[in-house]
């Protein structure tokens, strides 16, 4: 019987994140006056007992934006792929909001069980479930369908390439060690003295000893825009990149 209202909000960074020509006439921002005044408006006329965000900003702006936005109770958000144990209660002017990522590519199912009393949030409770996918059985029509997709490609997907002399992942917010075999074949590929990879977070870990297959290198890498480029380079670029 609790009325919950949901807010979205959509990935701020769109247009320079990804290739304006794919988005020429968008523009976003995070626009946390304008999510103030949405709240603001919601509390005086619909009296919700909650009022959650469901958001693509990403974690760090997530914390910042719960910060300084009063009446969320919960932001739910996802883009940049933390798999958060526990969520972040974060303190604002007007009390606290709960914030919390489940992770990317169905690894995590993150559940969040809240009790509303009084036309408030009184207590909460919060897992974050992993997901053995191996242990779930496949929808018989989609598996199908992924076969009869891959079939034309197996041979050039199972093409071995190496073996894993470490652990390969990409799950670090700032690196990891597949993001440095990335970095490292830019350099010598494109004879570059720096190299710059986007922070993923997806794709398949590797372990020591396992083969390198050509398919693994795909899911790290296939994007909607995967040229890659060198060119020079000030410091005031590079610095402005990575902030």
């Amino acid at each position: 019987g609790a009325a919950i209202w949901c807010i979205g909000q959509a990935f701020p960074y769109t247009p320079i994140a990804n290739p304006s020509r794919f988005i020429p006439d968008w523009t976003f921002g995070i626009q946390d006056s304008r999510l103030q005044e949405i709240i603001d408006q919601l509390r005086a006329t619909e009296k919700p007992d909650l009022v959650v965000l469901l958001s693509h900003n990403g974690m760090d702006v997530d914390l910042k934006l719960a910060s300084r936005v009063t009446g969320l109770d919960v932001i739910f958000g996802g883009h940049t792929h933390d798999g958060m144990p526990a969520p972040s209660l974060v303190s604002n002017s007007g009390g606290k909001t709960l914030v919390t990522n489940a992770g990317s590519n169905g690894k995590f199912l993150g559940v969040l069980d809240l009790e509303v009393k009084q036309g408030r949030l009184r207590d909460y409770r919060y897992r974050l479930l992993p997901v053995f996918s191996n242990q779930l059985p496949a929808d018989p029509e989609m598996a199908q369908y992924i076969k009869s997709v891959r079939a034309p490609y197996l041979d050039k997907l199972n093409e071995p390439l190496a073996t894993a002399e470490d652990l390969l992942y990409r799950r670090g917010n700032f690196n990891g060690t597949f993001d440095q075999v990335i970095c490292d074949a830019l350099i010598k590929v494109k004879d570059a003295q720096i190299s710059l990879s986007p922070g993923f977070r997806w794709g398949t870990t590797v372990l020591p000893g396992q083969t390198i297959t050509m398919e693994n290198v795909l899911d790290q890498t296939c994007i909607t825009y995967p040229e890659t480029y060198r060119r020079e380079m000030t410091g005031a670029d590079i610095k402005a990149i990575l902030e």
